[in-house]
């Protein structure tokens, strides 16, 4: 296991009443290459980005057991997790090395001072959390021999495996890659003001902008760095503090950036919003078409609906990787 953490700070409540059972260990197919347990910079890897805090673990879990479980190099994939400084990392660490005691994976600090000035309120509070924006930067806090990475959030599971989506071609100059989705009202997602200030919507002149959901997305990060697209973010951000332009978290400012210049993916890998609208999180059906991951973005999460007994019916897809260990839970 590689596991590089940061100073270990008291666990909250939150943390310490999860307990996680011991995933099933997954093996690599024989025609995989080896990965050494010390290469954190392979190629042959496919490096895997998440945030991770005590609110959302149990999700995460979840998508770990779903990464692992359907990939044919599960050996080979390096989980990067993106923890608020502040958290218990010694927590994260040990519940990560139970439950998957050879997962290979590196816990990065993110300190909320970085983005807590350039943060404005939105439609749904869980969406202004810094740990939120920490996608901003995982060019600075990745290791610069990191090269390309997928980035998931953590209320979804993979039903395919994720080298194909990680194999995913970024043509010409763009940053990264993700599903798209143009039949979505793209004007919505930003102000009448943003709109009525020919300065700002000249933005999109050259481009033809459509939707996309940051919870999935593979990124160049060499491509990244070079063109300080942290920068570029932190920019818009910091007017939307002087001038209401959008309304919706950390979302608005990569479609500023990137919509409209981004490698396509199939929508079989982002059935998104499976968690309802940001107000009252109602189920939802699938998209039509084949499905490879499977996402609970919205307000509505499939752990707190089965706790509270009032799932969705999309919710039975995701139980079977809740590693969650129950006080009534019977042993084998």
């Amino acid at each position: 296991m590689i596991l590089y953490s940061s100073s270990t700070i008291n666990a909250t409540t939150t943390t310490t009443q999860q307990r996680f059972k011991e995933a099933p260990k997954f093996y690599n197919s024989p025609n995989c290459p080896a990965i050494q347990q010390s290469d954190k910079c392979s190629d042959d890897a496919v490096h895997v980005a998440m945030t991770l805090d005590a609110t959302y673990l149990r999700g995460s879990m979840a998508a770990i057991l779903s990464v692992l479980q359907h990939s044919s190099c599960p050996e080979n994939i390096l989980f990067h997790f993106v923890t608020a400084a502040s958290s218990s990392t010694s927590f994260l660490n040990t519940t990560l090395s139970s439950s998957f005691p050879y997962l290979k994976f590196q816990i990065y600090p993110f300190h909320d001072a970085a983005v807590a000035g350039l943060i404005s309120t939105s439609i749904r509070s869980a969406l202004d959390c810094p740990l939120n924006y920490a996608r901003n930067y995982l060019a600075n806090l990745l290791p610069s021999c990191v090269r390309r990475i997928v980035y998931l959030d953590s209320d979804l599971v993979l039903v395919d495996d994720i080298s194909k989506l990680a194999a995913t071609p970024l043509p010409n100059d763009a940053v990264l890659a993700a599903p798209e989705y143009c039949n979505a009202n793209f004007s919505a997602y930003f102000t009448p003001s943003f709109w009525s200030n020919p300065s700002l919507s000249l933005t999109f002149a050259s481009r033809r902008p459509c939707y996309f959901n940051t919870g999935v997305m593979v990124i160049d990060l060499e491509r990244w760095r070079a063109g300080d697209y942290t920068t570029k973010i932190e920019e818009w951000m910091e007017l939307q503090k002087r001038m209401r332009i959008y309304e919706l978290g950390s979302l608005p400012p990569f479609l500023l950036v990137f919509a409209g210049n981004i490698g396509p993916v199939d929508h079989r890998w982002n059935q998104h919003g499976l968690g309802g609208d940001n107000f009252r999180g109602l189920c939802r059906d699938l998209h039509p078409g084949p499905v490879s991951l499977l996402h609970w973005s919205g307000k509505g999460k499939p752990w707190a609906r089965l706790d509270a007994n009032r799932p969705c019916p999309l919710d039975a897809l995701w139980t079977p990787y809740d590693l969650l260990q129950t006080p009534f839970a019977l042993e084998a």
